[in-house]
């Protein structure tokens, strides 16, 4: 991936994190986005300790702010020339039961999961198109292949994530640009970490490899669709959750 540039949303810890140093392990120069500013410097100082071959630059970006994400692609087409590969994995959870969700959970969750992956990927697009080529992950969720009890608006945004992705999948073939889904079970994350231990172990026991996965597991397959390995993969659903869904 060297000369390649590349942007990561919610590249601040977990999953985004992981792909972040995997993209620059691989010698592309990542723009790790987030809210977090001192969690940003962390994954670039990681970056330079492990004395990676690519570099990342932190960027602070609120992906639910559409003119802040026009303004950020604007730059970076203009300060790198094009933009290669775009990791849209920022997402947050606002669980509730659907009989008790208020419009605010709803919306809250659509528009950082769903809305703000238009957004970034209509205006990265129009650079990938210009040079015929691109490489669009999107980070999905079981949930929105499966469903689960609670999570009807973070649900919804997966799945809707899917029928995106196809569609952008289609339209942009023919510029040599992929788009693509990984769609994570239950991974180590701080999301994760959070649960009660009953809740864990009860997960556990539903998961055929009995554990939940890393993120570096994760990681890896971004890293996959994003190269010119994956040149020939695009509108597909990967699953990356040890056995759970099959």
């Amino acid at each position: 991936m060297e000369n390649r540039i590349a942007i990561v949303t919610g590249g601040s810890r977990g999953i985004g994190r992981a792909a972040c140093l995997a993209l620059a392990e691989r010698g592309a120069t990542v723009f790790a986005c987030g809210r977090d500013e001192a969690a940003l410097k962390e994954v670039c100082d990681e970056a330079k300790k492990r004395e990676l071959s690519g570099k990342i630059e932190p960027f602070v970006l609120d992906v639910t702010d559409k003119k802040a994400i026009d303004t950020f692609v604007e730059g970076v087409g203009e300060s790198a020339g094009k933009i290669d590969i775009l990791v849209n994995n920022a997402g947050i959870t606002r669980d509730g039961l659907l009989m008790n969700m208020d419009d605010d959970q709803f919306e809250d969750v659509l528009t950082t999961n769903l809305r703000s992956v238009f957004w970034m990927s209509r205006a990265v697009s129009r650079l990938m198109v210009r040079k015929r080529y691109g490489r669009i992950v999107n980070v999905g969720s079981i949930s929105g292949v499966m469903g689960n009890a609670g999570q009807t608006n973070y649900a919804a945004s997966k799945a809707g994530l899917i029928g995106f992705s196809k569609s952008v999948g289609k339209e942009l073939a023919k510029r040599n640009i992929t788009c693509n889904v990984v769609a994570p079970g239950f991974i180590e994350t701080d999301m994760t970490a959070s649960l009660p231990e009953k809740v864990t172990e009860g997960a556990k026991q539903l998961i055929p490899m009995s554990r939940f996965g890393k993120t570096e597991e994760v990681a890896s397959v971004i890293a996959f669709l994003a190269s010119e390995s994956a040149s020939y993969v695009t509108g597909q659903v990967v699953v990356i959750d040890g056995g759970l869904h099959m």
